[in-house]
């Protein structure tokens, strides 16, 4: 059984580098999906209050027979409990709905600057954190712009900030940013997502060819070997393991240069359009849950 590699964590945790994302299993289908990825070998399951499926995901936790110290468990609270009070009611309803005593890693999914409530809720945070309820905390979905307030407004580097990023779309001003105060980079979305045609670039094939892998397979390595923690979501059994299949061989200088190139061809995974001076996304994910006219700001 492969087990992931473990990064280390500013604040003294470790964190399995590849883990197993459940956006948008329902619980019955989230439930199943922890047994099967625990069972292959996975110790680290990502959801959130918004995914809806908390409850499937700890039915999994209770089902999978593997010890809870075993699991790293993230999940994140969105704008409906950012706030001082509404943080600690947040943490509460998703440690009943898990049925655990700690999350080892709480998020704030996403920063709505339009509501100037991050830097509370993040306060909250560290409280939790010291209290034992949770292991770890961190962000998603942040730009260097809020990662900067929080730290010189609050006490605690975040130890993760969970963004959009694969091949496609990389990143690097952020990952730089994240070098440099000892943030973890953790990638949602690592294959591209839907409709980023990603796995279908000629690159993909050839380098798939020369190691013998799926292109699916190179893509998770890209991320292993930039030190990237990943969470590729499926609720496929043989998925689930070809995902973790991909400590066993390693990119060449020239393989990684030539996947970080792809940004430049493939574009970004999601288009801009322009409102005055501010940028913001136009992504059907966004639009759909009434985010984009929520704010003038950007979401990221």
């Amino acid at each position: 059984m492969t087990l992931a590699p473990l990064i280390h964590l500013n604040d003294g945790n470790r964190i399995p580098q590849l883990g197993l994302g459940t956006w948008p299993l329902d619980d019955e289908q989230a439930a199943a999906a922890v047994v099967q990825a625990v069972e292959a070998g996975y110790r680290h399951i990502d959801t959130a209050v918004k995914y809806g499926n908390e409850r499937g995901v700890g039915n999994g936790i209770r089902a999978c027979g593997v010890d809870r110290g075993e699991l790293f468990i993230t999940t994140k609270l969105d704008g409906e409990f950012q706030g001082l009070d509404r943080a600690v009611a947040g943490l509460e309803g998703s440690l009943g709905r898990l049925g655990l005593d700690y999350v080892d890693l709480l998020l704030i999914h996403w920063p709505l600057p339009g509501r100037d409530q991050y830097v509370s809720t993040w306060q909250t945070f560290e409280r939790l954190q010291a209290e034992g309820k949770v292991r770890s905390i961190g962000v998603s979905n942040f730009k260097p712009a809020h990662l900067e307030r929080l730290m010189a407004e609050t006490d605690v580097v975040p130890a993760v900030n969970q963004i959009q990023l694969s091949p496609a779309i990389t990143r690097r001003a952020e990952r730089e940013f994240h070098d440099r105060h000892g943030i973890v980079t953790e990638s949602y979305s690592p294959l591209g997502g839907s409709g980023a045609g990603l796995l279908a670039a000629p690159l993909l094939s050839r380098l798939a060819e020369k190691h013998g892998k799926t292109a699916g397979q190179v893509v998770l390595r890209w991320h292993v070997q930039n030190g990237l923690v990943t969470i590729p979501k499926t609720a496929s059994p043989t998925r689930m393991a070809d995902n973790l299949d991909v400590f066993d061989f390693v990119l060449d200088p020239q393989d990684l240069a030539d996947l970080t190139a792809l940004a430049k061809a493939q574009g970004q995974a999601m288009t801009r359009t322009r409102r005055g001076t501010k940028t913001v996304l136009n992504c059907t994910f966004f639009q759909k849950r009434g985010w984009q006219k929520d704010s003038k700001h950007d979401y990221y």
